[in-house]
């Protein structure tokens, strides 16, 4: 093996090893020690390919990360329909990701009126538009509390993808910068439901190509020859009616929601989320995603959701939430487009 690589292994040997850096791990190692915590700390930052610059960042990281394994731990020994794991974001603090990850935290009580109009049609009992595919790839906003607009481009790019047949990604980035007299803040929150709102009565979004993610917020460059879709109009879910939002979800397409995000939300792999401390009113919800499906697992009913922190996070970048109790507030801010 060449001297300039080292092996960081797991301190149970079970798992895999992966190649890491010596300079890191040494760092690692000088700074917060050698026993089980710190062996296993280098290997998240090996996996993750974590670089920390300082022997200040390392402790903070570390620290971070062991609260983080205590909370995981403790909330797997439950016996809860859903499980935490290790991810990507487990030496982040909770106020950092609350910062940095969500986003929906404007009043959405003036924009969740109803307009969607219930049918006597039969609903699946299970549906999962993905399996249509409708549905674009799982993204990733990055470190900025953009999620109201990746919430309100995957809606579209469904609605899209279902009216014409073929697939489009739609930038996130103009809705960052050029909606916020429609009281969305960029990178500090906004609402999907003025998302469409902003794209109606601006004449159209631009695709993700056209105008790139820069995870910042910017000065709007929207150029109205790039327009690559338009909103006719935008249907909103009664304020909590999870009957009219899984008429919509079964019947229509995928649907923009938003729900109140828990610390222990940071480290979801699987299963049915579910809590009791979450809130469900419309001054509750700080992270807006996409509904995609709904089903039922071990005898509880959920809904199956699109997030926006990459594939890596939960089940391939998607999560269920308990349906049936307006769990978290998933239907207070519900709509979806209707495009040209």
């Amino acid at each position: 093996m060449s001297r300039n690589w080292a092996v960081a292994c797991s301190v149970s040997f079970l798992t895999y090893c992966r190649f890491y850096l010596p300079s890191r791990a040494s760092s690692i190692l000088q700074t917060v020690g050698h026993g089980r915590p710190a062996l296993s700390f280098v290997d998240f930052a090996s996996r993750y390919e974590k670089r920390y610059e300082t022997a200040e960042e390392i402790k903070l990281r570390f620290d971070n990360y062991r609260e983080n394994l205590k909370l995981i731990r403790s909330t797997n020994q439950k016996g809860l329909p859903y499980t935490l794991a290790v991810n990507q974001y487990a030496d982040w603090s909770w106020e950092e990701f609350k910062t940095h990850r969500l986003g929906a935290s404007q009043d959405c009580s003036a924009t969740t009126k109803g307009s969607h109009k219930l049918t006597d049609a039969v609903l699946p009992k299970t549906k999962d538009w993905r399996k249509e595919g409708i549905v674009s790839p799982v993204k990733n906003q990055g470190g900025c509390g953009s999620c109201w607009s990746f919430s309100a481009t995957g809606a579209l790019e469904a609605a899209y993808h279902q009216a014409h047949g073929k697939g489009i990604s739609l930038s996130e980035q103009q809705l960052v910068d050029c909606a916020t007299a429609f009281n969305n803040f960029g990178c500090d929150g906004g609402l999907p439901s003025q998302a469409f709102e902003y794209i109606k009565y601006n004449g159209g979004l631009e695709t993700e190509e056209a105008y790139p993610y820069t995870a910042r917020n910017g000065t709007c460059k929207f150029s109205a020859g790039r327009v690559a879709v338009k909103v006719v109009d935008s249907v909103n879910i009664s304020m909590g009616a999870e009957d009219e939002l899984k008429h919509a979800v079964g019947m229509v397409r995928p649907v923009s929601v938003a729900f109140q995000a828990m610390d222990v939300f940071q480290h979801y792999k699987s299963g049915v989320f579910t809590s009791d401390a979450c809130g469900s009113t419309s001054m509750d919800v700080n992270h807006a995603v996409v509904a995609v499906g709904y089903g039922v697992e071990n005898g509880v009913p959920y809904w199956l959701i699109k997030n926006s922190w990459g594939e890596s996070w939960g089940n391939k970048g998607y999560f269920k939430m308990e349906m049936g109790k307006n769990m978290c507030g998933v239907a207070t801010c519900a709509s979806y487009p209707v495009v040209a």
